[in-house]
């Protein structure tokens, strides 16, 4: 681990333009690029390219690709996982998926946060009073079988519970409970998920299926 990465995981400002990170990331970004000029039946050679991208990639997972990873190496996902189209993952902290969630098109997390101000945006002075760019990062945590919609964008610092389900669009700036119905910009709690959910009350979609009875 660099000392630019201590920084980045203890949640104080770091340098993106340090050369260790820039490697980092640049090495993932190429490795994002192959990845997403592969056919989806390029099956041994996509599990290969993720094996090098990805800290952590659990067994039965997918992408669908195209994908953007900023780290790639700063990520862990579960088993049995489903991205769909457009997957973008900007892991300057670390982001933790659990098993079992999917995720619809163009679906985003974010980890970096920068100065508010503009003059602190472009530089500021490091220990030795060298100018520098810095930002902070916070990480994001996903738990198990949740389903993200089209479109929806994680932010910084997030947390999201076990078993929601995220609408399309929404932006989650806070953390949602485990449980739980979510959506809108920014992203709020709608109402709980219980049994009255199940698709038994649909008959008219659950056609001749049924659920599976544990």
């Amino acid at each position: 681990m660099t000392s630019e990465e201590k920084k980045i995981f203890s949640g104080t400002l770091f340098n993106p333009g340090d050369p260790e990170l820039k490697a980092i990331k640049m090495r993932s970004h190429k490795l994002s690029a192959q990845f997403s000029a592969t056919n989806e039946d390029d099956l041994e050679l996509r599990a290969h390219i993720l094996s090098l991208i990805i800290g952590e990639f659990g067994e039965g997972s997918f992408i669908q690709g195209p994908v953007f990873f900023h780290y790639g190496k700063h990520t862990k996902i579960g088993k049995r996982c489903f991205f769909n189209y457009n997957l973008t993952i900007q892991d300057d902290a670390h982001v933790t998926i659990g098993d079992d969630c999917n995720f619809g098109p163009n679906f985003t997390i974010v980890t970096p946060v920068h100065p508010m101000l503009p003059e602190e945006r472009r530089f500021m002075l490091d220990k030795d009073g060298i100018k520098r760019h810095f930002c902070y990062a916070k990480p994001v945590v996903i738990g198990k079988d949740c389903w993200f919609g089209a479109n929806v964008v994680v932010c910084p610092g997030v947390t999201v519970g076990d078993n929601c389900v995220i609408g399309a669009g929404s932006v989650v700036t806070r953390d949602i409970p485990p449980n739980i119905f979510a959506a809108g910009n920014p992203c709020r709690v709608i109402r709980d998920i219980t049994e009255s959910d199940t698709m038994l009350n649909k008959p008219e979609i659950l056609a001749d299926n049924r659920p599976i009875e544990e």
